[in-house]
This record gives structure tokens, sequence and C-alpha cells, in this order.
């Protein structure tokens, strides 16, 4: 009895003692937890946002951690990464392969030359009266040019014509006297060593005439050479010598440079590759088209045929020299113009013709991508022919009607899917519709589905946990 009264005592005693102590103990704790609480969430979200933003730049999971983001992020965000336009048709130009002439051409970069080039220098010395030229005029062969004081000519011509006059008098004379000689003597009256002596005398005087006469003759052409004509036909240069300036035949420069232009030549050289072919045609007594292109390429100067070859063949670079002629009525192709010259030696007949955009080149050789009918391309090995420029044609590996890219094929594989500009506009239209605010189909909308895709498939494990 006394036990259990001191046990309850002793049990009742410690509780009032202890009272105030429990409850500020709990009044404490009941004040930190909240405030501890939410300083750990807070620290926690920050972490987990950290380690999103450091996984997701920084994949070190490799690949299929780096295409897991990506999908995952794609479903979140709607970018679908790189592989959300691997399937997207890819807008292209297509041609379609024709048949029809190719033209086996030869380019070649050539030079107009003049078929004559005259310096006009004079061939008597005297002064310079008239020039009857403009400078760069064209002038016909036999046109006055210009014109030498001719009167000392024409004294030493009257001075000549004077001594022919008298030397012609004296022969008379010494021929009537022979003929006297030669009565006297045949009726022996007369010694036979003057009969000779006059024979020699009358043929001293026809020497003599002869001489005048040259004389003469020599005279006439000095008026005709003071008066200067042009040797050719052609366009006339710069004046080198004013009038009033005594010309010598020993000026350095000339009177003046005359030039033909109508016909002109064009030279070229082509590749020692290509003789037998331009041989076989020449050797058949065809007449082979030349036709001369400005600087550029672009713009056609003029139309000719070849006319020779050279003799031999350049050592050094492998080419022979060719001539082709043109009449150059419009004088578009002027004396030492560059120009590219294409000699037109042969037709191909019935020939697929392609853009040569179209052929493209890689590790298999040449190619060209082939549109099939499901809007998909197929890569083609092609065989090329003869090309002219922006054509083509393809010897094997292509069909009349087939349809080619010719542009956007860089972008391109086997299987690939295109779309053209005449089908543009209505996939186009649909994937605008698709960016608007609902993005129900397109490349957004195709966003829009997969992340709906991911966050519905997220929910079971939102739940699970």
């Amino acid at each position: 009895m006394d036990e259990q009264q001191q046990h309850s005592e002793t049990s009742r005693t410690p509780a009032p003692a202890h009272q105030p102590s429990t409850a500020g103990t709990s009044q404490t704790k009941s004040g930190g937890k909240p405030h501890r609480g939410r300083t750990i969430g807070l620290i926690v979200a920050a972490l987990v946002v950290a380690g999103i933003v450091v996984w997701r730049w920084h994949p070190w999971g490799g690949p299929a951690g780096g295409a897991a983001a990506q999908s995952e992020g794609g479903g979140r965000h709607g970018r679908g990464g790189p592989g959300a336009f691997a399937n997207l048709a890819q807008p292209v130009h297509v041609a379609t392969a024709t048949q029809g002439d190719m033209p086996v051409v030869l380019t070649a970069l050539g030079t107009v030359t003049p078929l004559a080039t005259v310096t006009v220098q004079t061939q008597l010395s005297g002064t310079l009266q008239t020039v009857a030229f403009q400078e760069g005029q064209m002038v016909k062969k036999g046109d006055l040019l210009a014109q030498i004081d001719p009167r000392p000519y024409q004294i030493s011509l009257e001075n000549a014509e004077g001594a022919l006059a008298r030397d012609q008098a004296l022969l008379q004379t010494a021929r009537l006297d022979l003929k006297r000689y030669q009565t006297l003597l045949a009726q022996d009256s007369i010694a036979s060593q003057q009969v000779d002596t006059q024979a020699s005398l009358v043929q001293q005087y026809i020497g003599t005439v002869k001489s005048d006469q040259a004389n003469i003759d020599t005279y006439k052409l000095d008026l005709i050479y003071a008066r200067i004509t042009a040797p050719v036909s052609g366009r006339v240069g710069l004046r080198q010598v004013d009038p009033g300036n005594y010309v010598t035949p020993s000026l350095t420069n000339g009177l003046v440079v005359i030039t033909q232009l109508q016909p002109i030549s064009v030279i070229f050289t082509v590749s020692e590759d290509s003789l037998p072919q331009i041989m076989k045609q020449v050797q058949a007594g065809a007449k082979l088209s030349v036709t001369a292109y400005d600087r550029s390429n672009t713009t056609s100067l003029a139309g000719g045929t070849l006319e020779t070859l050279d003799n031999q063949i350049d050592t050094t670079t492998g080419t022979l020299k060719l001539r082709a002629m043109f009449n150059n009525d419009d004088s578009l192709l002027f004396p030492n113009q560059f120009v590219n010259a294409r000699l037109l030696v042969d037709t191909v007949h019935d020939a697929v013709i392609v853009p040569t955009s179209a052929v493209l080149n890689g590790s298999m050789g040449q190619f060209v991508y082939v549109v099939k009918d499901d809007s998909t391309v197929t890569v083609r090995p092609v065989r090329i022919g003869p090309v002219d420029g922006e054509r083509t044609s393809i010897a094997t590996g292509l069909q009349p009607g087939e349809r080619v890219v010719i542009d956007g094929s860089d972008r391109l594989k086997e299987g690939a899917k295109i779309t053209t500009p005449a089908d543009r506009p209505r996939g186009a239209s649909g994937a605008r519709g698709a960016s608007g605010p609902h993005g129900a189909s397109g490349a957004w909308g195709a966003w829009g589905a997969s992340g709906a895709h991911a966050h519905h498939h997220k929910h079971p494990a939102q739940a699970s946990e």
C-alpha cells in the first residue's frame, strides 16, 4: 500500500515539473518544421532544374541518350528534332528528258585576223600636198589617199621626152646615110669600112632612143607614185603624216595603215584529239559551220565556214590552228578581237537531251535523279554524250519522257520524297493552315500530335508514382 502510494506520487510528481518544457518544445517544432520543408523543396527543385538543363545541353548519355532527349524534348516542346523533317517532301525543280538533234560543237578561243593589213608608204620623195581620206574611213582598192607634189617629176618627164625626140631624129638621119652608103658600096664607089661604121652608128642611136624611152616610162611611173592610192579595200587607221611634210620612202610608220575587214578571218586552235573527226568531215567535202561569239560566249557576232587547217600540230600545246572565214557584213568582227569560235563538227540525231544541271558526279560516276510516279526519286547512273552549253545528251541510262531533278538535288537521296513547284502551293497551304492556332496538320500539326502522344503516355507513370 505504501509502495503503490509512493509510485503514484512519483509518477505524478515529475509531470507538473516538465510540463512547461514539453509545451515549449511542441511549439518550437510546430513553428520550424514548415519553414525547413519549404527550403528543402526549393533546393531540390533548383537541383532538378539545373540537372535537366545540364542533361539537355550535354548529352553524356551518348547517341541513345541524345536521341531520347530529342524525342522527349520533341514531345514536350513540339520541335520533333531533326528526324521530324527527314520524311518531309523536299522542294525541287524537274525537267523532262526530250529527244532531238544534238550538235557536236567544239568551242575554242580565237583571234580575229584580217586577210590584209597594209602600211601605205610613199615610193618617192616629195612634199605631201593633200590627204584625201578621213581617219576611220572605209576605202576601196584604187581610191586616192594622198598626193605628192608632181611638178619635179613632170619636168623630168618633159626633159626625157625632148631627149627622145632628138635621138630619134639622129637615128633617122643615120639610117638614111647607111642606105646611101650601101648603094655606093654596090656601085663600088665607097669603101666597105665606111658602110660598117655607119651601120654601127645606127645601132648606137637605136640604143639611145630606147634609153630615152625608159627614162620617159620612169618619170611617168613617178607621176603615178605621186598619186598615192589604196592598195586594198578596207578601213584606214589614224593619219601618220600631215600635209606639207616632206616625205620619203624611209618613213617608219608610213602614211596610214589599211586593214581589210570584209571578208575577215578568225584563227582558233583545237586539241589534236579532235583532229580525226574534223578531218573526216573535211575530206568528205563538207563545209563545216563556224559561229563567232563575244568574250562572254553569249552573243553571236557572225557566222562563217571553216576555210583551212594548219599543216602541223604545235608540240608545246598539242593543238592545231584553224582559219574560218566570215563575210562580216555588219562589221561586228574587229581585227585582233578575242572571240569564242564554235565549230559544228557533226549532229547526233534522236538523242536523249536533258539540262546540263541534271547530270551530277559521284563515287559511282555520273548520275541523275529520276522522278518516279509516287513523287520519290531514284539514283540512275548514266553515260553522257555531246554537250552543248546548257544541254547534255544522254547516251545510255535514260529514256525520253522521264523526269529528272535539275535543282535542289543536294538535299536528296535514294527514295527521298519530293515536291515540285506545281505541287508546292497545295502542300504549302496545308502546312500554313497547320501552323495556325489549332495546329491540326502539317509539320506543326505533327508536333502537336507528338506532344500530345508523349504527354498522354506520361500520365500512367505519374499515376504510378
